[in-house]
């Protein structure tokens, strides 16, 4: 069995600004105090995973190659900030055009990243800006947490209609950090109480 759990990250609105579809990395605008939050996240022993949703390349606004560009560059910046990520899946679907298994809150790219990372999904954790994030969360089983950047405040207002509720709501990715620090610092696992 794997004991190895993570903390799957939203990158839009998460790690970085939402600035809509970027498509090189000079569009990108890491939040500075993301690099302490994946060192903290990986010096407590679970992996940093990025899962993102990027139906740009489905609407035709970039292709594949300039996302993974973008992410060996997004990747480098968290490396050379000793702040390294696991790994970094996205789905490159546009959901007007047709289902897919990868889109959140469908689970696919956790499914993946456990396949490849050996990671155990039940107990590790989901932080992102929008109700499909918090929902993906719990399609796997993870604990998912609220950050009010992005358009966490604007998801904040709408999680009663959304049919969703987030284990914890923090202002940003370094609180939201500290809140699972803390808990796994409590002995908290899978069956702990996720209200």
């Amino acid at each position: 069995m794997n004991d190895k759990r993570a903390v799957f990250l939203d990158r839009d609105g998460t790690l970085c600004r939402d600035v809509g579809y970027p498509a090189h990395a000079n569009q990108v605008h890491i939040y500075p105090y993301a690099y302490e939050a994946v060192r903290r996240i990986r010096a407590a022993a679970l992996a940093a995973v990025v899962i993102t949703d990027q139906s740009g390349i489905g609407r035709g606004f970039f292709g594949e190659a300039d996302l993974r560009t973008l992410h060996r560059e997004f990747s480098a910046a968290f490396q050379r900030r000793r702040a390294p990520l696991d790994r970094i899946y996205h789905c490159p679907h546009y959901a007007a055009a047709g289902a897919c298994d990868c889109a959140k809150p469908h689970p696919g790219l956790a499914a993946r990243a456990a396949a490849d990372l050996g990671l155990r999904l039940e107990g590790s954790y989901m932080i992102g800006d929008k109700a499909v994030d918090l929902a993906f969360g719990l399609n796997i089983g993870a604990v998912p947490v609220l950050v009010l950047t992005g358009y966490g405040r604007e998801t904040l207002r709408g999680l009663e209609t959304a049919g969703v509720r987030p284990a914890h709501v923090a202002a940003d990715l370094a609180a939201a950090v500290d809140w699972i620090i803390e808990r796994e610092g409590r002995g908290a696992g899978p069956a702990a109480d996720r209200s």
